[in-house]
């Protein structure tokens, strides 16, 4: 039998939800894929609800806040921009998309996704803002970038990183070339 750490269940958890959605999400197949028993799950968690809590938690925390602290750390918000484009190509868009199905679903695992969410908005609106210098520009900027990430994750298409990776340099060069004057009000 392998000796597995609660990280590795969390970790095995995701790669699930990414290759079998929400509904493979079972006992079974995170303990088969590790090579454990049911009674090593049980000596890290005392049930599947607190497992499946701590995993969002755990994926929140890894994919966006840790990294979010990071990314504060770039004093340049043009660098720190194309830092969290690259992470935002890097995440399990597999794993993210179960879990936005997930959140439909379970009020807590809504309220994370929330979370999440509101944190990836706010960090390329505040970066935005330190460039743009105008508030609903940076608000539109925000707001591409949250859209254009949530509909590569959920797409039903193939994914295709090469076309992702251009449209976020697109959306860079929009930046960069006052390609923002023209956003609307928003009244």
């Amino acid at each position: 039998m392998a000796n597995v750490s609660r990280e590795s269940y969390f970790e095995t958890g995701l790669q699930v939800l990414a290759d079998l959605g929400y509904g493979g999400l079972k006992l079974a197949e995170v303990c088969n894929r590790l090579g454990v028993t049911t009674g090593s799950f049980y000596h890290y968690f005392p049930n599947w609800p607190a497992y499946t809590r701590e995993l969002v938690q755990h994926w929140m925390d890894v994919e966006t806040v840790h990294f979010i602290e990071q990314s504060r750390a770039e004093k340049d918000p043009r660098k720190r921009i194309d830092n969290l484009f690259n992470k935002g190509m890097e995440l399990p868009h597999g794993a993210e998309s179960a879990i936005r199905v997930w959140s439909a679903l379970d009020p807590y695992v809504h309220e994370v996704q929330t979370a999440v969410d509101q944190q990836r908005y706010d960090i390329m609106y505040e970066s935005a803002f330190e460039i743009l210098q105008n508030k609903r520009q940076a608000q539109v900027f925000a707001a591409w970038a949250m859209y254009l990430l949530v509909g590569f994750e959920q797409v039903a298409i193939p994914r295709d990183i090469d076309a992702f990776r251009w449209v976020v340099g697109r959306m860079a060069d929009a930046l960069d070339t006052d390609g923002f004057a023209s956003v609307p009000s928003g009244d």
